[in-house]
């Protein structure tokens, strides 16, 4: 495959990705505009349409960021292409050239390979860090039963504590959003993490351009002040895939009632929320089982046998 046409990710490339994604629904939370724009430079995507096929790649994400599954320092990072037969298009770049990875390929793709092929010719690597949580939206909207108790009791908590108003992101309350995001990351020391400090960037891309990316956003306010913000959107015409929450500290059940509301005030015919991963943090895979998904969407790192 000739890579000398590929192009670099703009606003201006938001209908191109958008068809793709209507016309291969996916599962991946990687998968929407929104979410490739806001880390576009994180991981320095290019991007070209190959065979009816859209190819989403960095040739410096490995040698910079994370090292790489099959120890080559030369390998190109590629997403699993989004068409019609995936699997041939992998096969024919491995076969290509042995200086690439895939990741996030679903197990959907995976099962798709001819098992004498995959077993004689690619490694595969599971990559837990970047599993999906998919959640029931009914389940934890409502939070009925046993198993919620405890996240009821937040969210009864912050509900009960405060004098709130529930408001959709407009460009009035969009400042007071990055003025959230801001004071967390400071409390949080950000400035010690790059990976916080990536996502801060990856934020404020799209919160900067949240009218032309067009997902949906929401925040808490309490005293005129930002307590908790969370933005999304359709994945695929069954799941809502939510990219960003957070909330300030100092205010008991944040998480819970950003959560709760903005399903339930902006999408509350949804029937499945993906949550996107926990990257491998304590904290965050702590706080993501505590919802119960009833299912995680198994992504894994594919590369040619050497």
């Amino acid at each position: 495959m000739n890579l000398d046409g590929a192009n670099t990710l703009t606003l201006d490339d938001k209908a191109i990705f958008d068809e793709y994604f209507k016309k291969f629904p996916p599962l991946n939370s990687e998968f929407t505009f929104t979410n490739l724009f806001m880390w576009r430079n994180f991981y320095e995507l290019l991007y070209l349409e190959f065979n009816s096929h859209l190819i989403i790649y960095s040739n410096e994400f490995l040698k910079k960021r994370k090292t790489p599954a099959s120890g080559n320092k030369n390998a190109k990072y590629f997403f699993p292409p989004v068409g019609p037969n995936p699997t041939e298009i992998i096969k024919q770049i491995i076969e290509e050239t042995m200086d690439v990875e895939f990741h996030r390929v679903p197990e959907t793709i995976i099962n798709q390979f001819d098992k004498d092929y995959f077993n004689a010719k690619l490694e595969i690597k599971d990559d837990r860090d970047n599993w999906d949580y998919v959640y029931d939206a009914n389940e934890i909207t409502s939070l009925a039963g046993n198993k919620y108790r405890q996240n009821r009791r937040w969210l009864n908590k912050f509900l009960e504590s405060y004098d709130y108003e529930f408001q959709t992101l407009t460009e009035e309350t969009v400042e007071k959003t990055k003025e959230l995001q801001l004071e967390w990351c400071i409390m949080r020391e950000c400035e010690e993490d790059e990976g916080l400090e990536q996502e801060q960037e990856a934020i404020y891309e799209a919160l900067d351009n949240f009218r032309v990316l067009g997902f949906t956003g929401a925040v808490i306010c309490i005293d005129g002040g930002c307590a908790a913000y969370t933005f999304g959107e359709m994945l695929n015409p069954e799941t809502l895939v939510i990219h960003v929450e957070k909330a300030h500290m100092k205010y008991h059940g944040g998480y819970q009632a950003i959560n709760n509301l903005f399903l339930k005030n902006c999408f509350p015919n949804v029937k499945y929320v993906n949550r996107e991963q926990d990257l491998g943090v304590d904290g965050l895979r702590r706080a993501k089982e505590s919802y119960k998904p009833i299912k995680m969407n198994k992504k894994s790192i594919i590369y040619k046998k050497v």
